[in-house]
């Protein structure tokens, strides 16, 4: 059970601003790379005034196989969530509480180190746009809700994408598309933290730690299963598969 915290009080994050950033921008575009030529976006940013490295938004797309706006969104995010805790969690020092399965989780992964494997990323299937990171083992952390909206499209781009979300694959309607994608990604990743997101700080009651358990075989189909997953079906131990046929 996860229970908020009175602590947690929202901030305006104007002040907090990426290392490279220069005025009100982030310091970016598809041609010119803030952390190095050949690549996009940040290498480093900074904590507490020490300068940690952070992987790229070239390093997201390799992992993520696409550029999209949720993408950039998981990007950003993460990039103020590594100036607000530090670096990037080697084990589960760092904990991240997503409330959507959207593209912007892979960019948490790649960037947090806060994965689903090693059991220091929590689902919380809400659909909304909310990402919480915790230190361990103090409870504090950041709340980041996204609140930026897109600009209003005009009648063709709506007509467009219609279009696109009906199925269609024609060049022209492609064409249009990634270009729709790519102006909302230049946008998001030039706009001011307090232009993106409401942010919250304070402590949280944490997720228990990734624990080890035993394997058991399912007595029906043979195969392994965490013990706190095994179910007892006619006085056998079974998976939950095999436990739900009828």
């Amino acid at each position: 059970m996860i229970r908020r915290n009175i602590l947690f009080s929202h901030e305006n994050s104007a002040h907090i601003r990426p290392a490279s950033r220069s005025n009100d921008k982030l310091c970016h575009s598809w041609d010119y790379a803030c952390g190095g030529e050949g690549t996009i976006g940040h290498t480093k940013v900074s904590f507490s005034g020490k300068i940690i490295p952070v992987k790229t938004f070239d390093d997201v797309l390799t992992f993520h196989g696409h550029s999209c706006p949720g993408l950039a969104f998981g990007y950003r995010v993460s990039l103020l969530a590594l100036r607000e805790l530090g670096e990037r969690a080697a084990d589960e020092e760092l904990v991240a509480i997503v409330e959507n399965n959207s593209c912007a989780v892979d960019a948490i992964q790649v960037l947090t180190g806060c994965t689903f494997g090693k059991g220091n990323l929590f689902f919380r299937d809400y659909g909304k746009q909310v990402y919480t990171f915790l230190k361990r083992p103090s409870g504090e952390g950041i709340r980041i809700s996204v609140v930026w909206t897109f600009p209003e499209e005009t009648e063709e781009e709506r007509l467009i994408w219609g279009r696109y979300i009906k199925g269609e694959r024609f060049d022209e309607v492609l064409k249009a598309v990634h270009s729709q994608k790519s102006r909302k990604i230049d946008l998001i990743l030039g706009a001011g933290d307090d232009e993106l997101f409401r942010i919250s700080r304070g402590s949280m009651t944490l997720p228990d730690e990734a624990k080890i358990y035993a394997s058991l075989r399912c007595a029906v189909c043979g195969e392994k299963m965490m013990e706190p997953k095994a179910r007892v079906r006619n006085g056998e131990i079974v998976c939950i598969p095999c436990f739900e046929k009828p």
